[in-house]
């Protein structure tokens, strides 16, 4: 991901801070729409289409990078056809329930708000967003919680890897991790990520950390993130407002 906010295109040029404030207010549009407003929700595919284009990301390396979230936000709605099963929508002689097209539109919702939360991350530098949030009154503990969350997770993969193969080493031939060894496993887990917090926090202290962050300068505010605030904006109105495939749609069969 850093590799990926590093890169320069149009888009990482932009003012973290309205990249932000776009995307905090696109993911609100897209989890306003009504639970039946799936043919709505199409016309909000264009914005992140168009940013994958602008920042020169692949859209397939967005769904392989959360790949292992999207099934868990896919399968939220998966109980939906069972309990709405009224009829809200015929294709010739099938019917619809109304829990098929619910299910749909929770889906569309969460890939949609999982696709705004990547670009603005795979575009912007993590501690150029810390700088903004501070900027927005967040309080400055929550900031530095979410930065060093996303400095360090790798430090927990690593011991979680670490951890893992010196019990295959001691368990050969058996596949993953016995269900009678898991309170044990992250029992260890957790003093050893304590340990490794001590350490990287008196670290922190030894270079003059001293409860915040001096976060980098961000750069001034140019006309060409007002340019994309004030269309993203008008966009995202326009899409929640009105019913743009269905208005196209109509036209086109008249």
């Amino acid at each position: 991901m850093e590799e990926l906010a590093a890169q320069d295109s149009p888009v990482h040029r932009l003012h973290p801070l309205a990249k932000l404030l776009v995307a905090v207010g696109y993911i609100l549009a897209v989890m306003s729409f009504p639970k039946y407003a799936l043919t709505g929700l199409f016309a909000m595919l264009l914005y992140p289409l168009a940013l994958f284009q602008l920042s020169g990301i692949r859209v397939s390396t967005c769904f392989y990078k959360l790949r292992v979230i999207l099934p868990l936000v896919c399968a939220v709605g998966v109980a939906n056809p069972f309990l709405d099963r009224a009829v809200a929508l015929r294709v010739g002689t099938v019917a619809v329930p109304g829990g098929v097209i619910s299910m749909l539109t929770l889906m569309l919702k969460g890939v949609l708000a999982l696709m705004a939360s990547f670009l603005l991350v795979a575009t912007t530098r993590m501690d150029s967003l810390c700088a903004s949030l501070r900027r927005l009154r967040v309080p400055g503990v929550l900031v530095t919680l979410l930065l060093l969350t996303y400095r360090y997770v790798g430090v927990l993969v690593d011991e979680v890897s670490a951890m893992s193969q010196a019990y295959a080493l001691r368990a050969p031939g058996q596949r993953g991790l016995h269900i009678s060894a898991w309170g044990s496993f992250l029992g260890q887990l957790l003093l050893r990520s304590m340990d490794r917090a001590q350490e990287l926090y008196s670290a922190m202290l030894l270079r003059g950390f001293h409860d915040h962050f001096h976060y980098v300068a961000i750069p001034p505010f140019r006309r060409d993130s007002a340019v994309y605030m004030a269309t993203s904006a008008a966009f995202i109105a326009l899409a929640r407002g009105v019913d743009l495939p269905r208005l196209l749609g109509g036209l086109f069969v008249r």
